[in-house]
């Protein structure tokens, strides 16, 4: 008989386990966010992480002749289904199921996993956690784009960010779809070149330019075919990107799209200018954004510093939030057309900045610990770890009524437990109980207080 194979309690690349301050902070995050949302008047709405994979679509792919090579899909029963990769996706097929019950335009926030198959590092997950708002339905353009930008201008800020610590970038698509067809790039390599440049922040112009022309090899030495533009089909999309504001854009574009593009950009920034958030709003064309739903306004938003890896080295973490205007989107379904802007924050991304530069602090929940010094006592201990309860107070009693005090508190001491209460058969007999305060610097911070006056006691440490 051959012994059991011993599991290794391992997790794929890509996924990552969360627990104790880093989810506690996490969980800070989106609670902070949810309340910019609310207070703009944006319904939750939750969806399933499973679609079926012809609703879904494959706005994502890389591959033209694989369309789910970046998604997980798989047949059950004769049936195609896709995990989410975004949270817009499934609220397209949403909107198309219950229009007649949604008032327009519909305004709505989700949180929630998505699930891409990427090559995954330090700050690319497969499996990641986004905050989405869209506003569904004909409204003036500016005016719905505009709040997108507002509302993650508000959401970094309320996260602890700086104003001089991030930039919401904007663009809008037909300003380098103009572009592309004037220097003759066919419409079916139109969208590889447009999410070609999307990379440049990760891979930097070099490695941009390469995979614009012949190709290039990735970290893992596997060679990425290109998009065989010409020298000078490169060379104009370089001085594109490179131009800095909207006065420039219009000076050196004269293609009827790009102007088109140029004008809803000047619209954007005209309502922008009511609020408070402008100046943290710059153009920048080489956004293009990878799904290719995105019809016209695009947004990224980007630190104005670095972090760390583990191993000490600065990464670029990418775009915290990212989003854009798709206005065919709903129309994929049948009898339905309706217009759509929205953005995602990239939670896990956020998480992972804040979690370094400490600039949102998670207040620490004081807890306590009812020890159980002599088991004749079990039932007591018991009945006063529920009144604790009942009062909002965070309380545990120890689940070993076998093990000595000792034991027991150092078992608090390294669950950071703030609060021992102890009753022994002196305090039994006397109708008190013993408060100890933990992780004090006071040798004897301990008091003997009465049943009746514990909640009160407690409550002065907490």
């Amino acid at each position: 008989m051959t012994k059991d194979k011993k599991l290794i309690p391992s997790l794929p690349k890509g996924f990552k386990d969360r627990f104790g301050s880093e989810l506690e902070l996490k969980k800070k995050i989106i609670s902070k966010i949810e309340r910019i949302f609310l207070n703009y008047g944006y319904e939750p709405l939750e969806t399933p992480a499973f679609e079926f994979s012809e609703n879904i679509g494959s706005f994502l792919a890389d591959d033209p002749s694989n369309p789910m090579s970046d998604v997980f899909s798989f047949t059950d029963e004769k049936e195609k289904l896709t995990l989410r990769y975004d949270l817009s996706a499934p609220l397209s097929r949403f909107v198309a199921k219950n229009f007649m019950d949604l008032v327009f335009p519909f305004k709505r926030f989700a949180c929630g996993d998505v699930f891409r198959q990427d090559k995954a590092d330090v700050t690319r997950f497969r499996s990641f956690t986004q905050f989405d708002s869209d506003i569904i339905g004909d409204a003036n353009e500016a005016q719905v784009d505009s709040e997108i930008c507002n509302l993650i201008a508000e959401s970094f800020l309320d996260c602890g960010l700086k104003k001089e610590q991030f930039t919401i970038n904007v663009s809008n698509k037909k300003i380098l779809q103009g572009l592309l067809s004037e220097i003759k790039i066919p419409k079916d390599k139109q969208y590889q070149v447009l999410k070609t440049i999307d990379k440049l922040e990760r891979l930097g112009l070099e490695g941009v330019e390469q995979l614009l022309k012949e190709g290039r090899k990735d970290g893992s030495g596997a060679f990425i075919k290109g998009c065989q533009l010409s020298d000078d089909q490169v060379s104009q999309i370089k001085n594109t990107i490179n131009l800095k504001n909207i006065s420039e854009f219009k000076y050196n574009m004269k293609n009827k799209l790009s102007i088109e593009g140029i004008n809803e950009l000047e619209e954007l920034y005209e309502v922008l200018s009511y609020g408070t958030n402008s100046g943290q709003v710059k153009p920048m064309l080489s956004i293009t954004r990878g799904l290719s739903y995105y019809s016209s306004f695009l947004v990224e938003t980007n630190l104005n510093f670095k972090v760390k890896n583990s191993k000490g080295k600065e990464v670029s973490v990418g775009s915290l939030a990212s989003g854009g205007r798709y206005n065919s989107l709903i129309s994929r379904f049948k009898g339905v057309d309706y217009k759509g802007s929205g953005m995602s924050i990239g939670i896990d991304r956020v998480l992972y900045v804040l979690n370094q530069i400490k600039q949102l602090k998670v207040k620490k929940e004081q807890k306590v610990l009812m020890c159980i010094q002599d088991t004749k006592y079990t039932k007591n201990c018991y009945e006063i770890v529920s009144k604790l309860r009942e009062n909002g107070i965070i309380s545990e009693i120890y689940l070993d009524q076998n093990k000595n005090l000792k034991k027991q508190l150092q078992y608090a001491d390294r669950k950071n437990i703030d609060i021992a209460i102890i009753m022994g058969e002196d305090e039994f007999k006397e109708n008190k109980l013993l408060i100890k305060k933990l992780n004090s610097d006071k040798e004897n911070d301990q008091i003997t207080v009465s049943k009746q006056n514990l909640i009160n006691e407690v409550k002065k440490y907490i």
